[in-house]
């Protein structure tokens, strides 16, 4: 690698560095998640409000963390009041009608809930509908309680929405307004016509029901921040403090446990970061290290030529037994062989006109071809031949081959 590559790789690592130290130590970002679990501390969530209800309900109040249908079925003989804050609420027919059941027995039903299901507000006879804080307001609305003893000359205000759910007209003379909310305007200003009911009472066979559209008032968030507390005072003050009060746990947007493994390592900060930097140390071992490397060529010898051998084999052979006259006529043959493939001449016709092409072909005179096929044709002739003949006609073709090389 070049010196300005390394440079850039310098200048890369270091930013990323400066980036990841920039952001480790930036303040954590809040989490605005609708929870509304009881162990939750973040904004939304309700570890504030079960911490009142302990103080203000001392030894009355209950976790409950399964469904009501199965609470209720499972202990037919609890009494009290049955607790629900979340931002939707919906409980099933089934479910639903095991706590109106459970109401009309004399019972008390609280929810503080944005949403309510069509069959619940059926049978209270209720309508809920929208009010939009719209493009001149800043998302305030001031939050009233109707109950003189409770209620604030200045109200409480809430600016962290832009519309709030209310209940319309009622159908039913037993309904009781408990509560109001209206919208803020840039001065501050009352839109006293938009003033609209947001928590309300009614009686329900021998027990009563309390809905309110307006579940962030129990949120550690709203508690909290000034004095609202004492607005959520003022609704825990309708319930019964002499009767157990059952918080539920079920309906909850967020999770109570979080059975991630996961979210240990990504809710420690050290241990997020600790993550992120393997993450990235792997990213740079297959950048770097995870290329595809040629494999080493491996050195293969190559075959030797063997022919050489194998004649010196052969004649080895024929030599030990004594065969000359088959040694010679494999000599011969080998040689005619050789012209023909060198000198592209046919050797079936051997007269003068081969004799002369020959000598041309091969560097040699035509007397000393004429004098070479002469020995040939003596050999050839006989049929046994000694080694000083045999060594003789050797002696003559490599003699022959070398100067048809220029040798």
């Amino acid at each position: 690698m070049d010196k300005k590559g390394l440079q850039y790789i310098i200048i890369a690592v270091a930013t990323v560095a400066l980036l990841m130290a920039m952001q480790y130590n930036s303040p954590k970002e809040i989490n605005w998640t609708n929870s509304y679990v009881a162990k939750h501390k973040i904004p939304y969530g309700t570890f504030v409000l079960n911490d009142v209800m302990d103080y203000l309900f001392e030894n009355k109040t209950q976790q409950v963390h399964i469904p009501p249908f199965e609470f209720l079925k499972a202990n037919e003989d609890a009494s009290g009041t049955y607790f629900f804050v979340n931002n939707n609420v919906n409980f099933g027919e089934s479910e639903l009608h095991s706590l109106l059941d459970w109401v009309d027995k004399g019972n008390t039903l609280f929810i503080a809930s944005e949403n309510y299901e069509e069959q619940l507000l059926d049978t209270l006879k209720l309508n809920t509908a929208t009010l939009f804080s719209g493009l001149k307001n800043i998302r305030s609305h001031k939050h009233r309680l109707v109950n003189p003893q409770l209620a604030s000359k200045d109200g409480y205000f809430f600016n962290k929405e832009d519309y709030v759910t209310y209940f319309q007209e009622f159908k039913t003379d037993a309904m009781t307004i408990l509560g109001t909310v209206t919208n803020i305007n840039k001065t501050n200003t009352e839109i006293e016509k938009e003033q609209v009911n947001n928590v309300v009472k009614t009686s329900f066979g021998k027990g009563e029901i309390i809905l309110s559209t307006f579940p962030k008032a129990f949120t550690n968030y709203f508690i909290l921040k000034d004095n609202n507390k004492q607005y959520t005072a003022g609704l825990l003050s309708y319930l019964d403090d002499s009767q157990t009060i059952y918080m539920d746990n079920h309906h909850k947007s967020g999770k109570a446990v979080y059975t991630s493994p996961m979210y240990v390592f990504l809710n420690t900060k050290e241990f997020k970061w600790a993550y992120y930097l393997a993450l990235i140390g792997v990213v740079i071992y297959v950048f770097f290290e995870g290329k595809r490397k040629q494999r080493a060529i491996p050195i293969i010898t190559p075959l030797k030529n063997q022919t050489l051998a194998f004649t010196r084999t052969i004649a080895d052979m024929y030599f030990e037994k004594g065969e000359r006259k088959q040694i010679t006529e494999h000599k011969i043959a080998h040689f005619l062989e050789y012209i023909r493939s060198r000198f592209y001449l046919n050797t079936l016709k051997k007269d003068d006109e081969f004799f002369g092409n020959l000598a041309l072909r091969s560097n040699h005179s035509k007397e000393e071809v004429k004098t070479l096929f002469s020995l040939i044709e003596q050999l050839e002739a006989k049929d046994i031949l000694t080694d000083t003949e045999l060594q003789k006609l050797n002696t003559a073709i490599e003699k022959f081959k070398k100067k048809s090389h220029g040798k």
